[in-house]
């Protein structure tokens, strides 16, 4: 019982990480200014159910994802460090590795759920999961993390006002730096696992 716990806290951890939902809340607070709080909080679950939908699909399907591509998880274990690594990277340093169309406000809970939250280093992090711990641990990780990013989401604004931009860029950069460490663990996990295959 104590193992399953630690289990749930570590991949909770990880995945709260990745998703970063305290990043999200300046953009967020931004893209909903104006609406109604009604409107905000049905930004805020339709943000939530992207990003949701998509991790329990990559969670549950990754098998046959693979299988259908003929891929091989150490490869793809590789590939999803190093784009972890970018994106910790980016966030650390505060640079813009890539451009984002612009969306309109009632856009927001799409563009917040992917590829904000979920986007190619949280579905990594949640098929890595699901290869070493199965489908319970990271299915309650899953649930835990999505219903702790709708509430940060719910009272973004709040949030905003009282941390401040000072606050929230701070604490993004170190958020990023936890990102990139995680990464290198899984590119060095994934190189060994590929040459174990050759």
């Amino acid at each position: 019982m104590q193992d399953l716990i630690r289990d749930i806290l570590y991949s909770f951890a990880a995945l709260f990480i990745i998703l970063d939902p305290l990043l999200s809340v300046p953009v967020f607070a931004a893209m909903t200014r104006g609406q109604t709080p009604a409107e905000v909080h049905k930004q805020a679950f339709i943000a939530v159910a992207v990003a949701g939908g998509l991790m329990y699909i990559f969670l549950i399907f990754n098998t046959a994802i693979f299988t259908i591509l003929g891929l091989n998880f150490p490869a793809f274990q590789i590939a999803g460090g190093i784009i972890l690594f970018l994106l910790g990277l980016q966030e650390a340093l505060g640079i813009e590795l890539g451009h984002c169309k612009e969306h309109t406000a009632t856009a927001a809970g799409v563009v917040i759920g992917t590829p904000l939250l979920c986007g190619p280093g949280t579905i990594t992090t949640v098929m890595l999961l699901s290869k070493e711990y199965g489908l319970l641990i990271p299915f309650v990780a899953i649930t835990l993390s999505l219903l702790a990013t709708w509430l940060i989401l719910y009272y973004a604004e709040g949030i905003q006002r009282i941390l401040g931009d000072v606050v929230t860029d701070i604490m993004g950069k170190v958020l990023g730096m936890l990102v990139a460490a995680i990464a290198v663990k899984i590119i060095a996990s994934g190189i060994l696992a590929y040459i174990a295959t050759i």
